[in-house]
């Protein structure tokens, strides 16, 4: 690596396998992450390490189910409110199945686990408890830190090296369950490429969305690219009949409770026409995701109904019932 060469997917695999077996001294492991971030990883190193933790993990089957997981990489450092977690509500409320999986919130104040965590959800990687949960409210959530026990491996050097790292990249691709659809939030092009890359060789049915000025999912605060398994695109905001909002529209407060707050209001309909509009279209895209022989107006219609007709509150609700 120091001579700029590149790894096979089979080598970080076993890398990876050989850094829970401690194999390796931290300095080590941390000059490894310094180098690969500073070069930038490639499509056959991400899936090596990524193939190492879904074989390390407990792993869920929702096959069954067909969910989509909604997420975003983190680390656009917006601190927007939850908007791929308020997403998911509203596509589970629609009648999908949606299989989230999360964590607490990085580089932002309050995480899809935060703001659930805040509404009394107990966590679990209970399988009985979790198909209860997506069969009756269309909706499982599996916290990251119960599912993929080897990435405590390497949280000491990650935090002790106070950069992002190939870590980072990782969280969206090591969803438990192997979800049938994706709809990926991503902070700029290179990632988008490298992601979509991924996702391709993976065969899974998905959307990668960026907004143009760096958020990591669709904010309508500027153009927005969206890239799937057939095609890509780079909408206006005006497009599909949504304003352009202000980046201060999103802010997801200074504390994980007022984040919390802005969360109930879109579900219950009492939040800003910004926030509202913008779960609207990150939901419309999952949708169309899930079901792309329908046009995006459909899709956004679909979501607005899931919204006013209160049927993504009731999800949610059921969901608190059932996991709490």
């Amino acid at each position: 690596m120091l001579n700029h060469e590149e790894l096979s997917s089979a080598e970080t695999k076993q890398i990876m396998l050989n850094i829970t077996k401690e194999m390796y001294p931290d300095a080590q492991i941390a000059s490894f992450l310094t180098i690969l971030q500073m070069r930038g990883v490639t499509v056959d190193e991400l899936i090596g390490f990524r193939e190492a933790l879904m074989e390390t993990r407990i792993p869920i089957d929702f096959t069954p189910y067909k969910p989509i997981d909604i997420v975003g990489t983190g680390g656009d450092g917006k601190n927007t409110f939850n908007i791929s977690t308020c997403s998911c509500f509203v596509v589970a409320g629609a009648g999908y199945k949606v299989a989230k999986h999360g964590n607490y919130g990085a580089s932002s104040v309050s995480g899809a686990s935060n703001v659930l965590e805040l509404h009394g959800v107990k966590f679990t990687n209970n399988q009985d408890k979790l198909r209860q949960s997506i069969e009756e409210s269309n909706m499982a959530y599996q916290h990251a830190q119960l599912f993929n026990p080897a990435m405590k491996f390497v949280g000491p050097t990650r935090k002790a090296l106070q950069v992002p790292t190939v870590f980072n990249l990782l969280g969206p691709l090591i969803n438990p369950c192997k979800p049938t659809y994706q709809l990926l939030g991503v902070a700029n092009l290179s990632q988008m490429r490298l992601y979509t890359n991924v996702l391709n060789r993976l065969g899974m049915e998905f959307a990668v969305v960026t907004s143009l000025d760096g958020y990591d999912e669709i904010s309508l605060t500027s153009e927005y690219k969206v890239m799937t398994n057939t095609h890509e695109h780079i909408y206006q905001p005006s497009e599909l009949g949504f304003k352009a909002t202000k980046s201060e529209d999103l802010f997801g407060g200074k504390t994980p409770q007022e984040a919390a707050k802005i969360f109930d209001n879109v579900l219950n309909d009492t939040a800003t026409e910004s926030q509202k509009q913008t779960v609207l279209v990150n939901s419309a895209f999952a949708i169309h995701v899930i079901e792309p022989q329908k046009s995006m107006g459909e899709c956004v219609a679909i979501a607005r109904e899931s919204i006013e007709s209160k049927k993504a509150l009731r999800t949610f609700q059921k969901f608190i019932e059932i996991n709490s």
